[in-house]
């Protein structure tokens, strides 16, 4: 299954799996021989968390290569039509807020960054400046204007 990313969400998970691999796989490694070496493993709990972090370590490596494997960098294209990649101006009751659309891998709210899988991105997804749409929230029904679109 393909995962879209922007250029630089994708080079941001390049960066993490080089660190993991190449940083903090060592540092695991050596807290592994230092607290091994300080006796009986069944009572040392920092064998046992350095265990647990090694293990956290090597999942995270794991997926990141395979989330890696099926990467695809969105080329935007051009167009009125918003799609993966695109920065969009969205007016509601609450005023305006800029978001990216993105793909889930990717997405941080707290950056402005929305997966065209959640509800709001999938709402916007090949939609046009000036279209209004409306999704259902916790809250209630919400609606937004598209204002802009780049």
């Amino acid at each position: 299954m393909v995962k879209y990313f922007t250029a630089p969400g994708l080079e941001k998970l390049k960066k993490e799996l080089d660190y993991l691999e190449r940083v903090k796989r060592k540092e695991v490694s050596e807290r592994l021989r230092h607290t091994a070496s300080q006796g009986d493993l069944k009572e040392n709990a920092g064998y046992h968390a350095a265990k647990e972090q090694q293990g956290f370590v090597e999942g995270r490596i794991k997926e990141l290569k395979e989330i890696l494997s099926q990467a695809k960098i969105i080329e935007k294209k051009g167009g009125d039509q918003i799609q993966i990649g695109s920065f969009v101006c969205l007016e509601s009751d609450e005023g305006e807020k800029t978001f990216q659309l993105v793909g889930p891998e990717e997405a941080d709210i707290l950056q402005g960054k929305i997966s065209f899988e959640s509800p709001l991105g999938g709402a916007i997804l090949k939609k046009r400046k000036g279209d209004v749409i409306e999704i259902d929230a916790p809250e209630g029904k919400k609606k937004y204007e598209i204002v802009e679109i780049k």
